[in-house]
């Protein structure tokens, strides 16, 4: 199994680097410009970092690495700096700190960043859109724009990018999208998958497994009020799907998954009708022809319902909006 793996050595002069196993390729265009390929996730490069720890904007990246790493031992209910999110940590959704392939990394952040968003009508940064998580993933508070810990954050998704030219996006970066099914998703045959496969991880109940400090997560809680909200992204089931069909369970990856199709839109509808906080989305979607199919509340610019845009079947919803 091929992984993103990040590793921070540290010698015994007490300098450090470092290490990012990446997917990524580098290759020269007949132009003689470096460009960052992906071609096949089974490739692999190693990208040091040459600076010691002992620079500030080396001492922010690793800072920022380890903030995404250990939310919430920072940035928790029992957090040592501030107490702003859930307990879950950003890398349970950015698996590897953010570096997995197909995981929902950063690859392509600093890359296309900033750039319009339709939920906020507007032209956001990697600050608006770290904040977002804070509020949505991490049913918290967002981190003040100008706090050390949202610099490093940001200097830490910049240098994960900083290969990648201006408005690309790698092959291997984001979340699988996968293929509508002709039915809808069913949550009552995700629970028994979730019971199967799901349940010896997450919990019966989707609580996660506490660690034994108290302050964070071994495996996160799926549902409830220490998971993420209905206004994350993963409460969109095509975007649930597509994680777990290339993470989940454990062992899975894109080369290598362990579920089928069907499998994680089931799972994804099950996990999804579960109880979790909700977020006042009043000013989300402002032109609602632009909402996700999935996307799971009204109003809509079409007559399906609310159940169909949540759970499908999604095709009639794509081939209405195809007439339009």
């Amino acid at each position: 199994m091929n992984r993103t793996l990040m590793i921070l050595i540290t010698s015994f002069l007490g300098s450090a680097v470092l290490v990012v196993m990446s997917p990524a390729v580098f290759s020269s265009d007949k132009f003689g410009a470096n460009h960052l390929k992906a071609d096949t996730l089974a490739g692999a490069q190693t990208k040091v970092i040459k600076h010691t720890a002992d620079t500030d904007e080396m001492k922010l990246i690793l800072y920022g690495k380890d903030l995404i790493a250990n939310t919430s031992g920072y940035l928790g209910p029992k957090g040592s700096v501030m107490h702003i999110s859930n307990g879950m940590n950003c890398q349970n959704c950015h698996l590897d700190a953010g570096t997995r392939p197909m995981g929902n990394n950063y690859w392509a952040v600093y890359s296309t960043y900033p750039k319009y968003r339709a939920r906020s009508a507007s032209k956001e940064t990697i600050v608006k859109r770290i904040s977002d998580c804070f509020e949505r993933s991490l049913n918290g508070k967002k981190p003040d724009s100008s706090s050390r810990e949202m610099k490093a954050m940001v200097a830490y998704m910049k240098w994960i990018g900083k290969d990648v030219p201006k408005g690309v996006v790698p092959k291997g970066a984001g979340i699988s999208k996968l293929a509508y099914l002709d039915r809808a998703a069913a949550p009552n045959t995700g629970s028994v998958l979730y019971k199967e496969k799901c349940a010896v991880c997450h919990g019966a109940k989707g609580q996660g497994i506490i660690n034994t400090d108290g302050r964070s997560f071994i495996y996160p809680p799926l549902w409830g009020n220490q998971s993420y909200n209905d206004g994350a992204g993963l409460y969109r089931i095509s975007t649930f799907a597509g994680f777990v069909k290339d993470n989940m369970p454990f062992g899975a990856s894109h080369e290598n998954p362990i579920l089928t199709d069907e499998q994680a839109w089931d799972l994804a509808a099950f996990v999804n009708a579960q109880p979790r906080p909700h977020k006042d989305q009043v000013n989300d979607w402002k032109n609602v022809s632009e909402k996700p199919i999935d996307f799971p509340f009204g109003p809509y610019a079409d007559t399906f319902p609310e159940k169909q845009h949540k759970y499908g079947p999604f095709k009639p919803i794509v081939s209405a909006r195809t007439v339009k």
